[in-house]
């Protein structure tokens, strides 16, 4: 039954009216417009830092850029949806008037910011809470019809490594992707990417028991991000700091397209495409 779905498995996007072919892996570039995101080489908080960091990725293979304005590292300062705001639209219509060719997604988990950016030039929304922070977040993708990354994660940034608690976590979050994914085939929304949410309310055991099990979700049919950038399921295995994490990423990078990844979404957007380049020479 797995394999079935499998062959069935959606390998397009539709972002912006191109039409992007994700059976041969992408790479996502993450930028930061935020003074405290927990990797200090993509905090990128002026415009123009942050436009030489879009250019520098595009040169690098990036296919997309992930844009966020709010820090979701572990117990990270609340600020307001206004901030949030005041802080993105400068990048978001700098670099799609500069650069009009890079495809721009918004990490953010309000509905009123996603609505913003899409509108000021940016094309996909990737949802850190999966729409269970703003109960207005589908009707908005439904409404822009753009493509949506659905990530699974428990409580708020400011809570959520106290809510890592799970029966089975795999099944768990493959639940959740079920019920919302059928809550977003109601509204109409075409083009739904799923991340499994790799550090949020996840111990070190059960991010690398979703590792592990990772090409299960297949049997949604539906492409997969993996974010596992310099994070502390890397660097608390290995010893270190996120500073010290990219081999560890570039490892674990591989096993994850191993596992049916289709996006990666990186700090290090030159390693990352090198690692795609390795693996499809070897399949």
């Amino acid at each position: 039954m797995v394999k079935d779905t499998v062959f069935h498995k959606k390998v397009t996007l539709n972002a912006g009216g191109k039409l992007i072919d994700l059976s041969t892996p992408k790479v996502m570039g993450i930028i930061n417009i935020t003074p405290d995101s927990f990797y200090a080489g993509n905090r990128k908080p002026g415009v123009e830092e942050a436009l030489q960091l879009a250019q520098k990725m595009l040169d690098d293979g990036a296919t997309f850029l992930d844009l966020g304005a709010y820090s979701s590292r572990p117990g990270a300062t609340d600020i307001s949806i206004q901030e949030e705001t005041d802080r993105l639209l400068p990048v978001v219509e700098a670099i799609a008037a500069t650069l009009p060719d890079a495809i721009l997604s918004i990490d953010t988990f309000r509905s009123p910011v996603a609505d913003a950016a899409i509108k000021a030039g940016a094309h996909i929304i990737n949802d850190i809470s999966g729409g269970t922070l703003d109960a207005g977040m589908f009707g908005v993708v439904a409404r822009l019809q753009v493509p949506y990354i659905l990530m699974h994660m428990k409580g708020t940034p400011q809570n959520m490594t106290q809510m890592a608690q799970y029966d089975d976590v795999f099944n768990e979050v493959l639940d959740f992707f079920g019920s919302a994914c059928q809550q977003l085939k109601q509204l109409g929304v075409h083009d739904v990417i799923i991340d499994p949410g790799f550090g949020f309310a996840k111990n070190q055991q059960q991010n690398y028991t979703l590792m592990r099990r990772m090409q299960e979700f297949d049997i949604l049919g539906l492409p997969l991000l993996t974010g596992i950038s310099r994070k502390r399921m890397i660097y608390g295995l290995l010893g270190g700091t996120a500073a010290d994490a990219l081999n560890g990423t570039t490892v674990l990078n591989t096993i994850a397209l191993n596992k049916g990844a289709n996006i990666l979404r990186v700090h290090d957007v030159k390693e990352a495409v090198e690692a795609v380049k390795i693996w499809e020479a070897c399949r």
